[in-house]
């Protein structure tokens, strides 16, 4: 069976229905949210029944919006375990502390969760094509289950993202186009081009599905974690579905009685040269305002405008939570310290929980046996690696590099 009821702006609360194919409120132009049966849900599945079900983020199919024979648009993506890791706690003086590993979907991120969802449901709703702005990963992601449904694509990325997300897309078959600016430029042709084309407009958070496929994070997360919560979630923050869709999760499992912990303080990371939503919570603004010449090389932090700043924030103040910036080197020491003491190769943006985490405990944040939970956005095989030493080239004859060797070690 289907339990969603309706979808509803969380602004102004305007109740829309979930069988039409839906961007933003038509009232005041928000964010739309798709709410569910909560008791129906109760009624008809229960915690234990899950642990039989096949892995991957459709095993919550009541908490989705799917219709009851609908067909998701899969690759298989969710399940990834929440990693324990335990040399990069030791190394901070902490006990518990898990890194979410969402490199390891289809795709190599999390951006698989979310439009794998939102693609399933637009195209049950009559989508015939799709149009989105990306910094790099959602893009790929895009093309990648727009293939999958059968159905066109095109993606527009500002010049500059990394070149794996737009090998990912090209090969997909998408229309990928380069732009100059940041993805707020890029959102901005997307937003005037596809009502020209007829296709869907797969904008962050401009329509209600993709925070249902992110949203799995947090259900899979509770979970893994036997059905409790952490006491902080580290969220690497650039349009912030995915910090969002973690909160509703949980607020939804509230609400069904499956968890009873209080929701954990959750943690913004952004990088310093664009930090729009560490800017409006140091300042205790409502919402963000836009930043100007967004610069660094996590491309998903690169959101200068982020549509959900106000639902960002939100979530900030409710869980007595925290937004820090973090800058450039951080960031690559951050790729560098967990590849070295724990074998994560993660992307940059990921590696700005880990200098984030560094922050909080300088600052005395984090109590030692704190449960904390990076999540660890996507893969950093489809990022540019950080500066590395050179490998030792070896020469000579093979007693000279036998030495070279036993020296470079020993």
């Amino acid at each position: 069976m289907a339990f969603v009821t309706h979808v509803e702006c969380t602004v102004c609360g305007h109740r829309h229905d979930h069988r039409q194919l839906l961007t933003v409120c038509v009232a005041c132009g928000q964010m739309l949210a798709a709410r569910y049966d909560l008791a129906g849900v109760r009624a008809a599945v229960t915690k234990g029944e899950l642990a039989s079900r096949p892995p991957g983020m459709y095993r919550f199919r009541e908490l989705t919006p799917l219709e009851s024979h609908e067909e998701p648009v899969t690759l298989g993506e969710g399940a990834p375990p929440p990693l324990r890791v335990p040399r990069l706690a030791t190394h901070l003086r902490l006990v518990y502390v898990w890194g979410k590993d969402e490199g390891q979907n289809p795709t190599g991120s999390f951006k698989a969760r979310g439009l794998g969802m939102a693609i399933t449901r637009a195209r049950g709703l009559g989508a015939r094509g799709f149009m989105v702005p990306s910094a790099g990963n959602a893009g790929g992601a895009a093309a990648v289950y727009a293939a999958r449904a059968g159905l066109p694509c095109g993606v527009i990325v500002p010049r500059g993202t990394p070149e794996a997300a737009i090998a990912e897309a090209v090969l997909s078959g998408a229309h990928v186009f380069t732009i100059e600016g940041s993805i707020a430029t890029a959102g901005r042709i997307v937003g005037k081009v596809t009502p020209d084309l007829g296709w869907f407009d797969l904008s962050t958070l401009k329509e209600p599905y993709r925070l249902e496929g992110k949203k799995t994070m947090g259900l899979e997360l509770a979970e893994q974690l036997d059905w409790s919560m952490p006491d902080v979630l580290v969220y690497p923050t650039g349009g912030g579905t995915g910090l969002v869709g973690i909160w509703k999760a949980y607020d939804e499992l509230l609400g069904l009685g499956w968890i009873h912990d209080r929701q954990p303080r959750f943690v913004a990371v952004q990088a310093e040269g664009c930090a729009p939503v560490v800017n409006a919570w140091q300042s205790g603004a409502q919402t963000t305002t836009p930043w100007e010449n967004p610069v660094t090389r996590a491309a998903g932090l690169r959101v200068p405008s982020p549509f959900a700043g106000r639902q960002m924030l939100a979530v900030l103040r409710d869980t007595g939570g925290d937004a820090i910036a973090v800058g450039e080197r951080a960031i690559e020491d951050g790729q560098r310290l967990l590849g070295r003491l724990e074998g994560i190769w993660t992307a940059p943006e990921s590696a700005a929980t880990v200098a984030a985490l560094l922050v909080m405990k300088d600052r005395g944040q984090l109590a030692r046996d704190a449960r904390v939970v990076l999540v660890l956005t996507g893969a950093g095989i489809k990022c540019e690696a950080p500066p590395l030493p050179k490998p030792v080239d070896l020469e000579g004859s093979e007693e000279e590099m036998l030495e070279t060797v036993r020296r470079t070690i020993g």
